[in-house]
Formats: C-alpha cells, structure tokens, sequence
C-alpha cells in the first residue's frame, strides 16, 4: 500500500508537480483555474465557515483557532474531508495541499497537514 506525503503549497506559488488540492473553503482571489493548476478541491477538509471568520487569520487567535479546527478535523464537519485526504495520499506519491493565506505560519493547511501526518503515523 502506498503512503503519499504530504506538503504545503501556497496557491499563488508555480506548481511544481504533485496531485494538487485545493484546501480553502473559498477559491484564492484573483487565481485562474489554468494558473492554479488545480487536481481536488477538498472544501470539506477546510475550517467551518463559522470557525474561519471568528478566526479572522489572526495571529493570537491561531492557538483557539487550532483547537477548534482539530476538533473539526476529529469529529465534526471537516472529519470526512480529512479522511478522504488520507485516502488520496494511498493513491498519489506526492499530495501537495494548496491554500492562499498570506501567513504562511498561522494558517489552517499547517494545522491540517499536521493533523495528516499524525493520522498517518498512527495507522
């Protein structure tokens, strides 16, 4: 069975390979879908519409937010996203998660792949 790694991409970024996944609820502005070079879009994997905007991208809300969307990711509405993401990761050497947020550090594809990772370990 093959287990895929995962990377972060950012969605303005050049593709460079990889089976691509969109990971943002919403399409990043002003992106063409040529240019984005897009494979899935996993709109069920991101953060709840609700989690997001209280999230506002935020650096000091990115602890609470975290909590949150692992919460999301275990149990709640983004729990079958993230299940079908592992899944892919069976199919495909290389899953690139693509998201736009600007800060590459408080964002919730780094919250998402690590939860990936994590899934991944423990199977």
């Amino acid at each position: 069975m093959l287990m895929g790694t995962f990377r972060l991409l950012r969605a303005y970024e050049p593709a460079d390979g990889g089976y691509r996944i969109l990971v943002d609820r919403l399409w990043p502005r002003g992106l063409s879908k040529e240019r984005a070079a897009i494979d899935d879009w996993a709109k069920d994997a991101a953060p709840s519409t609700p989690l997001r905007v209280a999230f506002s991208h935020k650096a000091e809300r990115f602890t609470e937010f975290t909590d949150h969307y692992r919460q999301e990711l275990e149990i709640g509405s983004a729990a079958d996203g993230a299940e079908r993401l592992l899944g892919l990761a069976d199919e495909h050497e290389d899953v690139v998660l693509v998201y736009a947020a600007r800060d590459t550090v408080h964002n919730h594809a780094v919250v998402l792949i690590d939860f990936l990772i994590k899934a991944q370990q423990a199977a």
